[in-house]
């Protein structure tokens, strides 16, 4: 899943492009309100993670703008600004959750999986899709109840297809979501990754099916 940072204060954005990083998260991260207005309107994010008091631009500004254009991707305000009438205005601009600073990494990543969850209409941790069961807090997957073994990337791939299980991800989608800036990666890695589960998962009767020339869909068994 891909994460746009929108923070100004170096220390901070360091701790959190670190922490979410090791999540398996894609992280990108701008300082300026600007930058980021401009990221918002040429790229897709699964979550933006947003300061209100950013230079060039306001955070608030940057977030009325977002939802002007009718877009719909969760936002999480990060931000000093913690009194009760400034959480309300964030709300009612369109932010989906509000995390007052100093704040745990733990709590964060807690808040990034559940908005993440819920973006894509899931109300529990827990991913199913036949034998395969995939835990997103914990970043575990089972097949027929036994622990499969997955790499990083391997679990980034497997999480979007099951967030989409019964619908086409077209393998340009999967570039956008699971890498950021600076990541020089086409869609033969993507091949080889979906290659990889392939041999992992058919085995339990999981199949992830091509779409010649688009791209790959998780199969749903009949009645799920």
């Amino acid at each position: 899943m891909r994460v746009l940072l929108v923070e100004d204060d170096v220390i901070l954005g360091d701790a959190v492009v670190a922490t979410l990083r090791s999540g398996g998260y894609a992280v990108d991260w701008v300082t300026d309100g600007g930058a980021a207005d401009v990221s918002l309107r040429s790229e897709e994010f699964d979550l933006v993670l947003l300061d209100l008091g950013l230079p060039k631009l306001p955070g608030m500004s940057v977030l009325r703008s977002l939802r002007d254009r009718r877009t719909k991707v969760p936002v999480l305000i990060l931000t000093a600004q913690g009194s009760v009438q400034d959480r309300v205005a964030g709300l009612d601009a369109g932010a989906d959750d509000y995390l007052a600073k100093p704040f745990e990494l733990a709590e964060l990543e807690a808040r990034v999986r559940a908005l993440i969850r819920r973006s894509h209409g899931g109300d529990s941790n827990c991913l199913r899709c036949g034998a395969l069961e995939y835990d997103v807090a914990a970043r575990k997957a089972t097949l027929a109840g036994q622990p499969a073994e997955f790499s990083a990337r391997e679990l980034s791939v497997l999480e979007l297809l099951m967030l989409h299980a019964g619908k086409l991800v077209h393998k340009e989608q999967m570039v956008e979501h699971l890498y950021g800036w600076g990541e020089e990666v086409g869609t033969n890695a993507i091949e080889v990754y979906v290659h990889r589960l392939r041999k992992k998962l058919e085995p339990a009767g999981v199949n992830i099916l091509t779409v010649r020339g688009l791209g790959y869909w998780l199969e749903k068994p009949k009645g799920e």
